[in-house]
């Protein structure tokens, strides 16, 4: 079974980690850390609490827990998703800063040469937003905006959503079924 790790970060865009959370949740081992803006944003966007990121293959960690397992380079995954992600985290992740068990597992599963998808959802972005989000992909990260496209014809925000999380999962090398690939009509 694959193995994931999930960061919901203060942005807005919940929808985005719940969908691939729902998505993934019985088909890999999951770690899920939550920043205390995004269970903010969770009440606020899902009228809900954290525990709707729960299940049976599902390990919720405190984002203060800076030791937990996860954050060690032997604890081997398939990748981390940052998602939403703010641009206070990216920051602190480009400048090699973790004091929070987010920015500690980011860095080190990109000192590991893991696979790290940060899914940013800001605008408009400063320079400074540029420069963290440049920094970071020369690091190895992925960066993937939530962005979604629609030439599939969304008819939900649900679909909207779907259309990003299909990126994330062809990204992770994960089979989807959300979005099939385009083709163009002749």
């Amino acid at each position: 079974m694959n193995r994931f790790i999930i960061a919901v970060t203060g942005a807005s865009g919940i929808i985005y980690a719940k969908r691939l959370f729902d998505y993934l949740k019985n088909k890999a081992e999951l770690h899920v850390i939550v920043s205390e803006r995004g269970a903010e944003l969770i009440r606020l966007e899902l009228s809900s609490g954290i525990s709707c990121f729960s299940g049976d293959n599902v390990t919720l960690h405190k984002n203060s827990k800076v030791n937990a397992s996860i954050a060690s380079g032997s604890f081997k995954t398939g990748g981390m998703v940052i998602v939403p992600a703010s641009m206070g985290t990216l920051g602190r992740i480009a400048g090699g800063i973790s004091s929070s068990l987010i920015e500690r597992v980011a860095d080190v599963t990109l000192k590991e040469k893991r696979k790290l998808i940060v899914v940013p959802r800001e605008a408009p972005l400063s320079t400074i937003h540029l420069k963290n989000l440049l920094a970071l992909d020369q690091a190895g990260a992925l960066i993937l905006p939530a962005s979604p496209g629609f030439y599939n014809h969304p008819k939900s925000i649900d679909d909207l959503a779907d259309f990003v999380v299909a990126r994330i999962l062809d990204h992770l090398d994960v089979d989807q079924d959300l979005v099939p690939p385009y083709q163009p009509k002749n």
